[in-house]
């Protein structure tokens, strides 16, 4: 059986690396791109759609399938795999950033407005055992251990799953900072535990839909003396792969200086998932450092207010604005689906005026076409011995 985290190629002047994950669903291609598929869909568009696109892996949400349909239906259909028709790799998180990101009212713009009242109030403790939060769908008490987060991913059955942690607000104190980071390791070997324990019909370390693989999380907020530890610790134990989460600072001058804390610290024989990183930018430092995947909502949330990724704009183009009323040039003459690429700036302007979905499912299709081949360029690139200049490149581009 092929080993499960393979290096293929390695940088002379960085740790930027090429490799590849191979799952049971397919092998993932590294540096790779995971899109956010939260409620077992990404939203408007069809599995063959992400299929087209080169799509690799997508990312699920544990919190929210939890509260609906729940872990036994997707279960009876063996696993999120067979529940989507999405027959590639998946990773589900651990459901512990929606508990403490909705319990200190962060919650994103696709939740807000509905129950209100609710979700700032859904967080109500945190102790050693777990934490009990609300339901934002009815305001019901729920509990979530970190033995009950491994039972809920290996019922909804994803390649890649995540240890439940405490995610911790950027302004806190450095003593919640590390009490949390070390109750977070607890957390962590217990999930361990859990995950090398039988469950029901699966045996260990296997889920509804075939063999997992573990994530440990290496948390420490802002503070390099704590990510060394959280590093050092994470590292020692029995993971599969690592990843880098927790607060990564309130801007990107101590994103990237986390980053580099990682990078000294961290065990570079495995996967490294950076958690909720989506700009080209903080990629390019990502992939510098040697950390071989990444995900983030953005790609397709901006999609669908009208948002088209550019490399020449940081921030992407808006197609909202006025001057693309009239602009009837195509979408992206490098883009080759043939399902899109026709369409002009001005039509797709027209469709979010007029408030029509199928803007929104065009650009949603285009971002993830964007991303993918972005990801590809990076990969050809290191293949190539040229990313140091093809990241100059990017970010010159982006005003970097």
């Amino acid at each position: 059986m092929n080993k499960f985290f393979e290096i293929l190629k390695k940088s002379s002047v960085s740790n930027t690396r090429l490799g590849t994950i191979n799952t049971s669903h397919g092998k993932i291609n590294t540096p790779a791109f995971i899109f956010c598929g939260t409620k077992a869909t990404v939203k408007s568009i069809l599995p063959q759609q992400l299929y087209s696109t080169n799509t690799q892996v997508i990312l699920s949400n544990t919190y929210h399938l939890m509260l609906q349909p729940g872990p036994e239906i997707i279960a009876k259909e063996g696993g999120l795999q067979s529940f989507t028709q999405w027959n590639g790799p998946m990773m589900t998180d651990s459901g512990g950033y929606q508990i403490f990101s909705l319990g200190h009212g962060s919650v994103s713009q696709e939740i807000k407005g509905r129950n209100n009242n609710i979700q700032k109030k859904s967080l109500i403790k945190i102790t050693e055992e777990g934490a009990t939060f609300r339901n934002y769908l009815n305001g019901d008490k729920v509990y979530l251990s970190p033995e009950k987060s491994i039972d809920l991913q290996r019922y909804f059955g994803a390649d890649l799953i995540f240890v439940l942690d405490e995610c911790t607000p950027f302004n806190v104190s450095k003593k919640y900072t590390e009490n949390s980071m070390y109750l977070s390791h607890r957390w962590a070997k217990r999930c361990l535990n859990s995950f090398h324990s039988p469950l029901g019909k699966y045996d260990s370390n296997f889920g509804s839909s075939g063999a997992q693989s573990l994530y440990g999380i290496i948390q420490g907020g802002i503070y390099e003396d704590l990510r060394k530890i959280a590093c050092e610790e994470t590292c020692s134990q029995d993971f599969d792969g690592l990843a880098i989460g927790g607060s990564l600072g309130g801007n990107k001058e101590q994103m990237y200086e986390i980053f580099s804390y990682c990078e000294n610290y961290i065990n570079k024989s495995k996967p490294v998932h950076v958690l909720g990183i989506g700009g080209m930018d903080d990629i390019l430092h990502g992939v510098s450092c040697g950390y071989d995947t990444f995900d983030c909502v953005s790609p397709t949330r901006i999609a669908r207010h009208g948002i088209m990724l550019s490399k020449s704009k940081i921030k992407g183009l808006n197609l909202n604005n006025s001057k693309f009323k009239d602009d009837h040039s195509s979408i992206d003459e490098k883009c080759n689906l043939t399902e899109i690429n026709k369409f002009t700036k001005s039509y797709i302007h027209h469709l979010f005026k007029s408030n029509e979905i199928l803007g929104m499912v065009i650009l949603s299709i285009y971002n993830i076409w964007f991303m993918n081949n972005f990801f590809e360029e990076i990969r050809n690139s290191i293949k190539n011995d040229q990313f140091e200049s093809y990241k100059k490149e990017i970010l010159v581009n982006l005003g970097k």
